[in-house]
């Protein structure tokens, strides 16, 4: 398989991503090249095209498996498995952020809502435990905030998204005339 140095440089890059995304180089360079192939490809293809060991393609495709990401097909007349990615972009994007939702966030608020249930033994740990409450206070806040956006269609999403900077400058203006309003209250009328 002959891969553009554009298209090597977007491969590359991907695989730097995925060791921040939660799986590794090579995981995140497999889910590229599988992004960018209109058709699908086999472990050999994967091994070849991006220089690895079989054995590491099939680690890594069984990683990208179990997080939803590609699809294994069969073609008439061939034993060998294929694989592609699932669904659109914007849908393996909320896969990733469900599955590290799923492995990350609820796993957090598990154990420190079992921590919360217990009596502190000292000072030191009464205020650690406030600490915990803030914590938890804070990641169930962004795991109902996260379970409001995943239930969004992906058009609404684009919407908020693109809202971005809005919605500070649309709070700043809230706070402004609150202020204006209790300013206006305090003084004396003519």
């Amino acid at each position: 398989m002959n891969i553009s140095p554009q298209l090597q440089a977007f491969i590359l890059h991907f695989g730097e991503m995925g060791n921040r995304w939660g799986f590794n180089r090579t995981v995140g360079q497999m889910l590229a090249l599988l992004t960018i192939q209109s058709q699908p490809l086999n472990a050999e293809q994967l091994s070849q095209a991006l220089r690895v060991s079989r054995g590491n393609v099939s680690m890594g495709l069984k990683e990208l498996h179990s997080w939803r990401l590609i699809t294994m097909h069969h073609l008439p007349g061939d034993r060998k498995d294929y694989y592609t990615t699932t669904g659109s972009i914007w849908d393996m994007a909320h896969t990733v952020f469900e599955e590290r939702r799923k492995r990350e966030l609820e796993p957090t608020l598990s154990l420190l809502r079992q921590l919360l249930l217990n009596d502190p033994q000292d000072a030191q740990e009464v205020e650690a435990k406030e600490k915990m409450l803030e914590v938890y206070q804070l990641l169930e806040l962004l795991d109902q905030f996260a379970n409001t956006l995943s239930k969004l269609k992906q058009e609404d999403l684009q919407r908020l998204i693109k809202l971005g900077s809005g919605i500070s400058k649309l709070l700043e203006l809230k706070e402004r005339l609150l202020k204006n309003d209790t300013q206006t209250a305090r003084s004396p009328k003519d």
